[in-house]
């Protein structure tokens, strides 16, 4: 390697071409690092005392010198987003500047000839900068002052828009403009293919510009080290597929968020969403993926990005599925993709009937809603799916899903009817973050044609105006404060209508009887209203009674007989029969007191713990072991089922037991000897506890 500092427009002149590599990512600047540039040219052009701007290097690789000094044209690895806003920019200026040259070197022809063109040369050679794919098409037609195509780059049409704005703005003094962009300095880095290692480098530059996204360094290092036809095969074959599928806008929002979901249904593990990159390259190096295996793994991604874009970017063709999909996508739950992902990939190989995948998405949207009117934290949710399908019996498939659901413990529980019900009916459901969602639910549930909720307005029966007419607080009677306050916003006070500004504070009587009122509502939530004489605190009630019956088919429980939930129960571990009374040490008098009051607590966590005595130890298990007790002469020595850098313990109380041979499950051990400890180290079982619960990890 070797880097020199250059003006960046003498770099560009005596430069034959720059063509960005097909594994590099899109043109992905915004308007906001425009602007920056933009307003750094302008600040050095304006100040005589500044004699040059420093805006980054450009960073390629050239089969020979380490100079710029031959007519091949040059990879880069770094700085295509600052060598295509330059260009976009001089472009926008030539355009404005004719053949007036208001400095040396600064005029229409020469912007072109020097910096945009190589004008002796004919096809793609008489173009300084080649892009990729959409951004290249739409970069050249800029250049040569023709119509974009149809499928342009966004952003490169944007950015060029926004430069023509500013130039025009300044059209009266544009030298400076013309004195910041002379005044532009770079670090000139040539590579030698045979002697650096692009992938390292293109990892550690990015210190200017938008930093990578997780997605393109997925892109580069799949794609860096194969030979270029390789590269270009299997970019046209399926990544560019899949950045065309995805849509130029969501490919940058959601692509890192797929890659996401793919490895967890890969390797099982939730990668933090930062560090997508590294699990990926681990997960290719773990698999020992050669060359050969390269076309296999893309090939696998593309699929899964097929689904993924289906599922959650409305793709999906079928009817049915697509209105599924819609659905779950409204309720914002993107840690079920893991799972769903595997069921898509099952249906589209015909494991999995279609009509048993739209029950399975049903369920998974029940009972996603179901938990959330129940005020069930959503924390344990992002670990609930990405190991489900560990459950999966794919002789049986759906059977296995509905008793995975039936039989999921304490925080991950599929709500049952009577707690839905009963929950449904007293939840605030007006400010519930998908309140058209439900709504929309329950009045086309059953419904041939679909209503279109957008067209309606949420309407409260019993008007939110604090300050009720007589005639309301009549109809309430002397507690109407109460019952407004109680029921304002729950499902029996709620409904949709197009006449909301007609209804406005009227009594009931008038909303039932006026022209469009409740009594010719086509809707089915408005069906019974018009029979109702008096609105008051029992027909708000009694229309919640009856919606939450109608809920309950809406987002249906899973439900299967007794006797075939049972067979999927875990098997108990059969163990050799120990009780207390084989622990010495805690049938002690000095022990048993501490003893009982820790299992006592441990036990209270939640109905789902369980304790069982083996040999050696004592285990406490939710889903597994999350705390394991060593009976010893003066102490009860703890193993917390953890990795030691996770445990929150600012007394400094445990220790870390990593690749340590000891009895018990976890790397931290902890000690308690006294009943004045035992709440802090409850602090630090219960940890360990949320943690196997999944209480710790978010659902976004």
């Amino acid at each position: 390697m070797k880097a020199t500092e250059s003006k960046l427009l003498a770099f560009l002149k005596k430069s034959p071409q720059f063509i960005i590599p097909i594994y590099q990512r899109t043109y992905s600047w915004t308007g906001k690092e425009c602007l920056q540039l933009w307003e750094d040219i302008l600040r050095a052009g304006r100040n005589d005392s500044i004699s040059a701007h420093f805006i980054g290097s450009v960073v390629y690789i050239e089969q020979g010198l380490y100079q710029v000094s031959s007519q091949s044209p040059l990879l880069v690895i770094d700085g295509q987003q600052r060598l295509t806003t330059i260009t976009i920019l001089i472009e926008a200026l030539a355009r404005i500047l004719g053949d007036t040259e208001l400095i040396d070197g600064f005029s229409a022809r020469k912007l072109r000839n020097y910096y945009l063109l190589n004008p002796e040369e004919a096809g793609e050679r008489s173009f300084k900068l080649l892009l990729t794919q959409t951004d290249k098409d739409t970069l050249l037609a800029l250049v040569q002052q023709k119509d974009l195509p149809k499928e342009h780059s966004l952003r490169v049409r944007e950015n060029f828009e926004f430069f023509e704005k500013q130039i025009a703005a300044h059209q009266n003094n544009l030298v400076p403009l013309c004195q910041g962009l002379a005044k532009l300095v770079i670090v000139d880095v040539a590579l030698n293919r045979d002697q650096d290692n692009p992938q390292l480098i293109f990892e550690s530059m990015n210190s200017t510009g938008r930093e990578l996204s997780q997605a393109d360094l997925i892109r580069n290092f799949i794609l860096m080290g194969l030979k270029p036809d390789h590269q270009t095969q299997l970019y046209e074959d399926h990544w560019r597929p899949m950045e065309v599928e995805f849509g130029q806008d969501a490919y940058g929002s959601y692509f890192d968020s797929f890659m996401r979901h793919y490895l967890t249904v890969k390797t099982g593990e939730i990668p933090n969403i930062r560090d997508v990159y590294e699990a990926f390259k681990n997960h290719v190096r773990s698999n020992d993926s050669n060359v050969a295996g390269v076309d296999q793994l893309v090939a696998d991604i593309h699929a899964y990005a097929r689904y993924f874009c289906a599922m959650a970017l409305g793709k999906e063709t079928d009817k049915g599925l697509a209105e599924a999909f819609r659905d779950l996508r409204e309720l914002k739950v993107d840690v079920a993709y893991p799972f769903l992902l595997e069921l898509y990939h099952d249906y589209q190989n015909g494991i999995l009937p279609k009509e048993h995948l739209i029950e399975a998405v049903r369920l998974t949207e029940a009972y996603v809603f179901r938990r959330a009117v129940c005020a069930i934290p959503t924390n344990s949710m992002n670990k609930t799916f990405a190991t489900f399908g560990r459950a999966f019996k794919k002789d049986r498939y759906l059977e296995s899903i509905q008793a995975h659901f039936m039989l999921l413990p304490s925080y991950r529980r599929f709500p049952k009817d009577e707690e839905f019900k009963r929950e449904i009916k007293v939840r605030d459901l007006y400010k519930f973050r998908s309140r058209s969602y439900w709504l929309r639910r329950m009045e086309n549930y059953g419904r041939r044609e679909r209503v279109l909720v957008d067209e309606f307005t949420i309407e409260h029966i019993l008007p939110q105006n604090e300050n009720l007419s007589p005639a309301w607080q009549e109809a309430l009677g002397p507690e109407w404060q109460r019952i407004q306050q109680t029921w304002l916003h729950t499902l029996g006070n709620l409904t949709l209508t197009g006449y909301n500004s007609e209804y406005s504070d009227r009594p009931f009587p008038s909303k039932r009887d006026i022209s469009g009122g409740f009594k010719e509502s086509p809707l089915k939530l408005n069906a019974g209203l018009g029979l109702v004489e008096v609105w008051d605190e029992a027909a708000i009630q009694a229309r919640a009674e009856r919606l939450a019956g109608q809920a309950v088919d809406v987002w249906k429980a899973p439900a299967i007989p007794p006797d075939v939930v049972d067979a999927y129960r875990a098997v108990p571990q059969k163990t050799d029969g120990y009780t207390i009374e084989d622990h010495p040490y805690l049938m002690a008098s000095a022990m048993r007191p501490l003893f009982e009051a820790f299992r006592s607590q441990v036990l209270a966590l939640d109905s789902v713990v369980n304790e069982e005595f083996l040999k050696l130890y004592v285990a406490y298990k939710a889903e597994t072991n999350f705390v394991d007790v060593v009976p010893q002469a003066k102490r009860l020595r703890l193993s917390l089922n953890m990795r030691f850098p996770e445990i929150y313990d600012p007394k400094g109380l445990c220790k870390d037991v990593t690749n340590l041979g000891r009895w018990g499950n976890g790397d931290v051990e902890v000690g308690l000897e006294t009943l004045e400890e035992l709440p802090y180290v409850m602090g630090l079982i219960r940890q360990a506890f949320e943690k196997q619960m999944g209480n710790g990890e978010g659902t976004e």
